[in-house]
């Protein structure tokens, strides 16, 4: 078994499901200890009851869709966990609208969870830069940040992911220098429970299945396709790659069939 992560705390906001929790297993797996940020208990929970047999997990549970909820977390990390040395930004929320259908409180969903995952950055970063730490952040962004998709009309969710791309490039030129590297990936349709926001859980399955011809290489992704080079670009393999945003989307940014 691999030591890779041996001594290394990740935090993994929105770690208690799909591609976050897989990341955090594959660090457990390779000698970590992770952090999961969730927003229910029970969720938070089930998913430490998961992991905990692969090593040490604990859980913080905070509504980063307000601002009571992001300081919850806030203080919590600060007080609880200085020592985080891997992250990744991996909360989010998906429900497909046509532009002129948007109301307010659509557009504030999706920034809420970017100011949330602005502010809980830049406390980790923080105490990072206090401690001395040579950490490393990976950010869950979007093919949907890149280009729009007709079938999913998605005007704020990809205004939204293409903030967070343009955090990613920021914070790895401001924090080179400190041996803190920022990296994202740029996944397509991934088969996760963010669908079962708007679609019926019995028809999750089938509706993934009518994607896989989107993707030139023939099939949705799993979590685990995206966690494996989560992981990488968390590892020291990747070391010298910081202000990446990768697509890890079965080629569809490659054009089409």
């Amino acid at each position: 078994m691999s030591h890779a992560f041996s001594g290394k705390k990740l935090l993994v906001v929105g770690g208690t499901s799909g591609m976050g929790l897989e990341t955090a297993r594959l660090i457990l797996e390779q000698g970590g200890s992770v952090v999961l940020v969730g927003n229910r208990q029970e969720k938070a929970d089930a998913a430490r009851q998961t992991l905990s047999v692969l090593g040490p997990v604990s859980t913080l549970v905070g509504d980063l869709m307000t601002e009571q909820g992001t300081k919850q977390i806030r203080d919590a990390i600060n007080a609880e966990h200085p020592d985080i040395s891997l992250m990744v930004n991996a909360a989010g929320v998906f429900f497909p609208k046509p532009f002129v259908d948007h109301e307010e409180t659509d557009y504030d969903m999706y920034m809420n969870i970017n100011r949330a995952t602005f502010f809980i950055t830049r406390d980790v970063t923080k105490n990072m830069l206090a401690a001395g730490i040579r950490g490393s952040i990976v950010n869950i962004g979007s093919m949907w940040a890149q280009q729009a998709i007709g079938a999913t009309p998605s005007s704020a969710y990809s205004m939204a992911k293409a903030g967070l791309h343009a955090m990613t490039k920021n914070l790895a030129i401001e924090l080179g220098v400190h041996g803190i590297r920022v990296n994202a990936v740029s996944p397509a349709v991934v088969q996760t429970p963010i669908y079962e926001g708007f679609i019926p859980k019995e028809e999750v399955e089938g509706v993934m299945k009518s994607f896989n011809s989107f993707h030139p290489i023939g099939s949705v992704g799993t979590p685990r396709d995206v966690a494996e080079t989560v992981a990488f670009l968390l590892s020291e393999k990747a070391g010298w790659v910081t202000g990446a945003i990768w697509d890890v989307d079965g080629g569809v940014m490659a054009g089409r069939n």
